[in-house]
């Protein structure tokens, strides 16, 4: 019963958004890391996110039943009662917003308040009505690198910006090519993804796009200061190889555009999670 509880929380997506802030933390820290307070940091938005995780699980409960890949999660099947999952997740949200209140600032609060809303309120009309649902949940997807930096920083300035910024332009992408992945499962559900609403050869111009924009953002930390130029020519590189990537995708056939994507969708979690790793250890004091 505890692993179900456990899955309803989205713990892939937690572990990804952790990195992303611990990069946004150790950026503003500039070398000089206050190891509680980080500690403290990701406790606080990892129970927030879980919290969204739940409540989004409740959200889609239905679209979730309709869906291959989504159909065996616990509100789903009925593994866990509705009004269980509402308190576990209320539980999650209150305690995290209290650690992050208690152990960092106002500012990293409304920052995550502000993430939590987007995602749950805005996302949550939006997904089932227009494929710019993909926009409003990368606004939130930016914000866990712009938490960290606040709470290090208590302040929001141009690094924060960049940040923001190469998460939202990142995850665009990194969406398109779930979409279609599983365009299927999407299909069958009536969720208006781009693919479906656009066609998949605009899809595809639209992912050459945001990852030429992305290149041009994740560089801008080194051009701006905030990092080295090891970070600069790495990020370039990372970039590169996945728009690289993305335009073998034009001269695909239909039935090779599923693993294509798949292969999208791997290699853009490689880029973002090196470039989040890498961040830290090229950072100017």
């Amino acid at each position: 019963m505890l692993k179900t509880y456990y899955m309803l929380t989205k713990p892939g997506i937690i572990l990804g958004n952790i990195v992303t802030t611990a990069g946004g933390f150790a950026l503003a820290s500039k070398g000089h890391l206050d190891y509680l307070l980080f500690m403290y940091t990701l406790i606080g938005l990892g129970l927030v996110i879980a919290s969204a995780g739940v409540f989004n699980n409740y959200i889609d409960r239905a679209m979730d039943a309709k869906m291959a890949r989504t159909k065996n999660r616990p509100l789903a099947t009925g593994a866990i009662p509705n009004l269980n999952a509402l308190i576990f997740g209320a539980i999650l949200g209150i305690i995290g917003i209290f650690v992050l209140g208690y152990y960092t600032n106002v500012l990293t609060v409304l920052v995550t308040l502000t993430g939590f809303i987007v995602y749950l309120v805005l996302y949550a009309i939006l997904k089932y009505r227009s494929f710019y649902g993909t926009i409003v949940g990368s606004i939130a997807g930016a914000v866990p690198p712009v938490v960290g930096y606040a709470a290090a920083s208590n302040t929001l300035d141009l690094g924060a910006l960049i940040l923001f910024t190469i998460m939202l332009l990142w995850q665009m992408p990194h969406f398109f090519a779930i979409s279609i992945y599983r365009l299927k499962d999407y299909s069958a559900a009536q969720i208006p993804v781009l693919p479906l609403v656009k066609g998949m050869y605009a899809t595809k111009v639209q992912m050459l796009i945001y990852i030429i924009a992305f290149i041009v953002s994740a560089v801008s930390l080194s051009l701006a200061g905030y990092t080295g130029y090891v970070y600069g020519i790495f990020a370039s590189l990372l970039g590169l190889s996945w728009m690289g990537l993305c335009i073998t995708g034009f001269d695909n056939k239909d039935n090779q555009n599923t693993r294509w994507a798949y292969n999208m969708f791997v290699y853009s979690l490689v880029v973002i999670m090196g470039l989040f790793i890498t961040m830290p250890f090229d950072t100017y004091s």
